[in-house]
């Protein structure tokens, strides 16, 4: 009797213990949800945001955060969309985007790029006009060789087009591109690539990859260098924030993530990606 009542004293534990078990499993995936992330957009912003993510994974285990490029206007679609958690957009949010929230985490600039082998260092605002627009098409008109000029221009919904629009005061019906490339690592190889060749990128960016070798110089715009020190100064003309955007009030995971992008924790992350922290301007 003894041994018998033992035995269903085991096998109840042991049942106890598969139950508990089932318990745990059928709400880990609903833990584990909560501990996710996902960024969308700008691909500026990408690198240095995946830089934020890795350190910010690393103080907080269990914690995955997803970031995808694609251009500001996925990162504001997706976040509207309720597909990102966080959007990222290289410019100021417009008028019309006052249904968002921006939270700026560096300050970068546009810059006009060529191969590091042409010998024209500066373009005047009028001189980048006409060789966008195919009103001068040789270099040999503004200083350089006399070999024929390659436009490189920026994909709709990229904001490094808008802005240089903007500031250029163009249609992007007006320029006559001859290539048309998307994220500034695709500028920055094709510029690279053809010593013909002028596109607009971010410093940042184009800083970066200069200091890893890569044949590109940056132009100065009517006589304002574009570097980072002008960035931080104010002194160059074509600026912008780098923005984490969000559609409505954060919850916990994102509001800890969108403080800790814009704390003196991440400030060495954000000059080595050659931007300027938004405390330092």
């Amino acid at each position: 009797m003894f041994r018998k009542n033992s035995y269903l004293l085991i096998c109840l534990i042991l049942l106890s213990g598969v139950a508990a078990g089932l318990v745990l499993l059928s709400t880990a995936p609903a833990s584990a949800a909560t501990q996710r992330l996902v960024l969308t957009g700008s691909s500026t912003v990408a690198p240095l945001v995946s830089e934020i993510a890795r350190r910010f994974e690393s103080l907080y285990p269990g914690v995955r955060i997803d970031v995808q490029a694609g251009g500001s206007s996925r990162g504001i679609n997706d976040v509207r969309k309720g597909v990102a958690d966080i959007g990222m957009v290289s410019r100021a949010l417009k008028p019309d985007e006052d249904d968002l929230r921006a939270f700026t985490i560096a300050l970068d600039g546009i810059s006009l790029i060529v191969h590091a082998s042409n010998p024209v260092v500066s373009l005047s605002k009028q001189q980048v006009v006409s060789i966008f627009t195919g009103n001068v098409m040789r270099w040999s008109a503004v200083g350089g060789p006399d070999t024929r000029i390659t436009v490189v221009n920026k994909a709709e919904g990229r904001s490094t087009l808008e802005l240089f629009l903007d500031y250029f005061q163009l249609k992007n019906s007006m320029i006559k591109p001859h290539i048309i490339i998307g994220d500034n690592a695709q500028g920055i190889k094709t510029v690279a690539g053809n010593r013909n060749a002028i596109g607009y990128v971010s410093i940042g960016a184009a800083e970066y990859e200069t200091r890893r070798g890569m044949p590109v110089r940056l132009l100065a715009l009517d006589g304002a260098a574009a570097s980072i020190s002008n960035i931080q100064n104010g002194n160059f003309p074509l600026l912008r924030p780098l923005n984490l955007v969000i559609s409505h009030e954060p919850q916990d995971l994102a509001r800890q993530f969108l403080t800790f992008a814009q704390s003196p924790q991440v400030r060495d992350l954000v000059k080595a990606q050659y931007f300027v922290p938004v405390d330092a301007h």
